[in-house]
């Protein structure tokens, strides 16, 4: 197939039919870039020789040097498969664990997506991350099963054992899509089983039921079913198994049909009776796949790798190939098979075909994917406003009219730069330009030729080069005159080349998009229920929609057809298409919903796989370009979906990203393309966690800790207690007890760890317990308008009854009920319990039931709440947030004056305002101070300032003394009090965790081993790979000693071992920070100073450090004069 013209991809963008949107995606190495290359080869924009070799779709200089792929980008593609033509709009990723926030960019944007595995190493970790990333958008995907060539060449398999490797494969990816698919069924069966309860208590709940009558066999993968090609894309080659089904039925006389369902499987060929019978395996007998399509290709590398002439000139003419003479007697045989593979079985037409024929068009979404993007869990499609609901049907019918309103999705924000926009490329010249450069090039030559003659008579030189150099310095003068005019003009020039323009990756779902439309786009927070009340029913793109939170209007630059490296300027896109789009980089951060109809709901936010964890602290070289910094690192924030960027409190400014790959990547981009500034980065900051333990029964000597130690314990307890300061009891069973700087108030606060599995559970029901909160909060402001999915209201209950169900026992009785918040940022792993005697107030769980808003919201109720929210922020050991804390507040004294105070200032400000519509008696104004109190926490501001701004607008509150307003008061006394009641308990710190998958062989197991013992690496598993000689190790490994993990490991093993780290948990590291030898043994083994090297304490000081905090050390110990060798002689 020849290029393809802009004209022609144009005209079918307008068949919504037959345009196909896909990703590829696959783990690391596995072949995505080099099968693109083959699919792009195929449309002429590159040569076949190079497919493979020049990786089109790495744009970037680093993605070449790497050799991976760093960023998703797409390209359209042409393909007539009979009478109709397609167009195939083709994504293709990264497989790297760093860069996975570009998958999801890539998936949202698809209807289908290409799963690429690898022959030899088979399902790999990403692997399996893909596929559930595609799961999660319901987006369909198809199998190709790549590198087949490395089982011929490398592991030197026979044919026959080589089908059974490739069975295990497809069994394992199977395995992989049942898994997701059981997951889904069971839980739709819990929903319907919330939804209609049943009374019968004595029924069993069996929970395979829902799985029988489940119809799956579409979503597996089978050669049989069209939707497996078996290929080597640097070889050129692939096949399904349709395509030898069809071949064959002409030369043996079967059915195609009966092929198709016989070629794979436990099927072979009877050649006396001339039939196909079942089992193979039984009777010794080659499998049809093996002996009609396996021994073809295994005989056709044999002989092309012995250079055996007469048997690859007979193969050749029997395909009717023909095969140029350089191909056939070049030196590697790779590319005498690519010449006659590349002819026989193009991959680019297997995969293409598959494609088409079994992935959806646009007009195919299905509805539980569309009210899926329109809503989240959270909310029924059905309590969405009408005009919303009518959208489904734009989406539906994928309609490209006039009247239809446009919805388009931006998933992620690009930088190009100013050379690569199409109206700054430079054009081919016309023949008329061309012949005047040509005779403007003869004059120059001519000039040039009279000035180099020979030495003639003085008048004759200066006749003829008089007139040259007067036209000369006429010339000079005239550019000098000109820079003296235009000074400016020569740098903004420059400066404009320089800029980077931001392209929004998109897709259009309804409607036509066109350049210099105007359309509204669409925050993630912005609802239309809110909305559309307040704007006119008529309301068109000109009105003025400057009340109406997140939401904007602007105006599309250009619009671009996606071609890898280039970009073409388009008039229009259609519904159904992939574009870009310029002329948001002032309106989108990095995803954002765009649509002409204000009823449209944000699309539901992305899905990442990869956790941002690691942070570097960057500074320009030179301070004098701090401002090219920040606007550099404004730029990074917005052209990476992963990255994050924040200005810590010390002035630091903070690169956060998903591993060491994607860090230096941000660095690079950070120097070359959007600061252009010399940057220094820190050594990365890694990020610890707070806890507290149970007191051990065991001390470092592995010694039952006796009564002695006890003892010892007991007086330095109350060695401590002794040295605490004023204001501060501490009863020996760790209650602490605190009073307010003006003596008007007393807390008492006890510090409890909380069970691992309760920390976890927290943890994974973070996004659960934010919208916990977001009810709440709507619900104490008297408002009923938020309707919540019966899902969300099960997931609650079962959420309660988790906890309920592990925080058992006499201490925790009745703490579920008793929750008053979590923290930090209310939604974190801590608990804060109200175990105040007569101290009704609404739980955290009235969203569960509204009816019975039972209780009262105190006076400076929400004091308390902030100052728990301040402590897991920050805690004692190094200002990190705290893990798997309960702190249980079980006593507040408050004198009387001060409440009395309060409620006649707040009754007063209540009756003096007027038209103020009051809500339930029971919720004062203290509700309002509540919203106040989280802004404060989330924006880490002042929050005695903030207290003193809304007790002026409230009226003037007396009690307002030396020490600031009381408010402000009781947040700091909470704040100490859980403080020193964390610090009584045994106090340890928490390290990130990765785990790590290696795949390595056996010669380079050792070295390996060692690597990871000296970082502090645990094996979990070691497992062989079967049918090869590789090992799967599996491990965990502090993040804090992973920072050049992946080169040492690499350097060690010669590059056979390549390790994958992804952040798994946090994990407490067991040696106390702040241990001190006490019993005989531990005198014994580790010394009286016990200076030897303690983990926690070394991570300890080193953050304290970094954060300016005091570090109790010794800079010189036992000081001594040294000795120079001249002495010693």
């Amino acid at each position: 197939m020849g290029p393809v013209s802009l004209e022609k991809i144009i005209a079918l963008q307008k068949k919504p039919a037959n345009i196909r949107n896909i990703c590829i995606l696959a783990h690391v190495d596995h072949g995505k870039t080099t099968l693109a290359d083959c699919l792009i080869s195929s449309n002429g924009i590159i040569s076949n020789r190079l497919a493979g070799k020049l990786r089109y779709m790495d744009s970037r200089e680093d993605e070449q040097i790497r050799g991976i792929t760093m960023k998703s980008s797409a390209i359209s593609l042409q393909y007539k498969e009979g009478h109709e033509e397609y167009l195939v709009n083709l994504i293709d990723s990264p497989g790297h664990v760093d860069f996975s926030s570009e998958v999801s960019t890539a998936v949202r944007l698809c209807d289908g997506a290409i799963i690429v595995v690898d022959a030899v190493e088979g399902v790999c970790p990403q692997t399996q991350a893909v596929l559930r990333q595609a799961w999660l958008e319901n987006i369909r995907p198809l199998l190709v099963i790549n590198k087949i060539d490395r089982l011929i060449v490398e592991l030197k398999l026979s044919s026959q054992e080589a089908y059974t490797h490739l069975q295990k494969i497809l069994e394992q990816v199977n395995a992989v899509t049942g898994s997701l698919f059981t997951s889904k069924v069971l839980e739709e069966r819990a929903d319907k089983d919330t939804t209609t309860e049943t009374t019968d208590g004595d029924q069993l709940y069996d929970w395979s039921a829902g799985l029988d009558e489940t119809d799956d066999s579409h979503l597996y993968f089978s050669p049989d079913q069209g939707n497996v090609v078996f290929a080597s894309a640097m070889d050129g080659w692939g096949f399904t198994v349709d395509h030898f089904a069809q071949l064959y039925s002409q030369k043996v006389g079967i059915k195609s049909a009966v092929l198709l369902k016989t070629l794979w499987g436990d099927y072979y060929l009877n050649s006396k009776a001339k039939k196909i019978m079942k089992g193979a395996q039984s009777k010794a007998k080659k499998p049809l796949f093996v002996q009609l399509i396996l021994d073809n290709m295994w005989s056709l590398y044999d002989a092309v790798m012995k250079r055996e002439k007469e048997k690859i000139d007979k193969i050749v003419s029997s395909l009717g190939l023909t095969i140029s003479a350089r191909e056939s007697r070049h030196s590697d045989p790779k590319v005498h098979v690519n010449a006659i593979c590349n002819q026989w079985l193009p991959i680019s037409q297997a995969v293409l075909s598959m494609v088409c024929k079994k992935l959806p068009s646009p007009l195919d979404i299905s509805v539980e994917r569309v009210e899926k993007l329109l809503c989240g869990s959270s909310r029924l499609f059905d309590s969405l406003p009408s005009q919303t609901q009518q959208l489904k049907e734009a989406f539906l019918q994928c309609r490209s009219e006039e009247n239809t309103p446009v919805i388009v999705f931006v998933s992620k924000m690009f930088a190009v730069d100013a050379k690569a926009l199409p109206q700054n490329k430079q054009r081919p010249l016309t023949q008329e330009e061309i012949a005047l450069r040509r005779e403007l090039a003869r004059q120059k030559h001519a000039e040039k030729m009279a000035i180099n003659q020979g030495p003639e008579p003085a008048p004759s030189s200066s006749e003829c080069q008089v007139p040259v150099n007067s036209e000369n310095t006429k010339g000079d003068t005239r550019t000098l005159s000109g820079e003296r005019e235009n000074p400016v003009k020569k740098s903004d020039k420059q400066e404009a080349e320089n800029k980077s323009y931001f392209i929004a990756f998109a897709r259009v779902f309804s409607g036509v998009v066109r350049r210099g439309q105007r359309i509204f786009v669409l925050g993630p927070k912005y609802d239309p229920a809110e909305a559309l009340p307040k704007l006119p029913s008529d309301c068109s793109l000109t009105a003025d929609i400057s009340a109406i939170p997140h939401m904007a209007c602007c105006t599309l630059d250009s619009v671009y057809l996606l071609m890898g490296r280039e970009l073409e300027d388009l008039e229009e896109v259609p519904a159904g298409n992939v574009l870009g789009i310029s002329g948001l980089e002032d309106f989108v951060l990095k995803s954002a919903t765009l649509s002409t109809s204000p009823a449209c709901p944000p699309f539901i936010p992305l899905n990442f796989e990869a956790t941002p964890i690691v942070r570097v602290a960057v500074e320009p070289k030179h301070p004098s370009e701090m401002p090219q910094l920040v606007k550099g690192m404004k730029l990074l924030n917005q052209a990476d979906p992963c990255v994050e960027v924040l200005i810590q409190e010390t002035g630091e400014h903070v690169l956060i990203t998903a591993g060491e790959v994607h860090l230096q990547r941000c660095l690079d981009d950070l120097r070359e393309r959007f600061a252009k500034i010399a940057v220094s980065a820190s050594a990365p900051i890694i990020p610890f966690r707070e806890t507290i333990i149970r007191p051990p029964k065991v001390d470092m000597v592995n010694e039952d800790i006796g009564k002695q130690q006890k003892v010892a314990v007991i007086h330095q307890l109350k060695e401590e207690q002794s040295k605490s300061p004023e204001g501060v009891q501490i009863d020996p069973d760790g209650l602490v007890t605190l009073t307010t700087s003006n003596k008007l108030a007393t807390l008492s606060v006890r510090a409890m760890p909380l069970p691992e599995e309760i920390t976890h559970l927290l943890e994974k029901n973070s996004d659960l317990i934010r919208t916990m909160e977001q009810i709440n909060l709507a619900f104490s402001e008297g408002s009923n308008a938020i309707q919540v999915n019966e899902t969300t209201i099960s997931r609650m209950r079962e959420f309660k009854s988790q906890l309920e169900q592990h925080l058992q026992g006499r201490r925790w009785r009745n703490v579920v009920d008793k929750i008053w918040s979590f923290g930090p940022r209310r939604y974190g792993p801590n608990i804060l319990v109200n175990h105040i005697e007569d101290y009704e107030r609404p739980t955290v769980w009235q969203c569960l039931d509204r009816a019975s808003k039972e209780g009262k919201y105190h006076s400076f109720d929400n004091s308390i709440v902030s100052g728990f929210q301040l402590v897991t922020l920050a805690g004692p050991m190094c200002e990190e947030p705290l893990m798997g804390v309960c702190f249980i507040v079980e006593r507040l004294d408050i004198n009387k004056s001060v409440v009395l105070e309060r409620q006649d200032s707040e009754d007063k400000t209540l009756t003096s305002e007027e038209g103020l519509p009051r809500a339930d008696e029971s919720i004062d104004n203290s509700v309002r101070e509540s919203a106040e109190a989280n802004c404060i926490l989330q924006h880490s501001q002042d929050s005695t300032k903030a207290q003193e701004k809304s007790s002026k607008r409230k009226g003037d509150f007396p009690f307002t003394d030396c020490y600031g307003p009381f408010s402000g008061q009781l947040i700091a006394t909470m704040k100490e009090a859980c403080r020193y009641a964390f610090q009584v308990k045994p106090q340890r710190l928490m390290a990130a965790m990765y785990t790590c998958e290696i795949m390595a062989t056996a010669e380079v197991l050792g070295r390996m081993y060692g690597v990871l013992s000296k970082r502090e690496g645990r094996v979990l598993l070691e497992e062989m790979k079967e049918g090869t000689d590789m090992f799967i190790i599996k491990a965990v490994l502090p993040v804090a000693e992973s920072f050049g993990f992946a080169d040492e490991i690499r350097k060690r093993t010669s590059g056979l071992a390549s390790p994958q780290l992804v952040f798994s948990h946090w994990e407490v590291i067991p040696s106390d920070p702040f241990w001190v030898p006490t019993t005989e043994e531990e005198y014994l083994h580790f010394g009286e100073k016990a200076d030897s090297e303690n983990q926690a304490r070394k991570y300890m000081n080193s953050v304290r450090k970094r954060k300016g905090l005091y570090v109790e050390e010794k800079i010189v110990e036992h000081a001594e004069k040294q000795r120079t060798l001249s002495k010693n002689k």
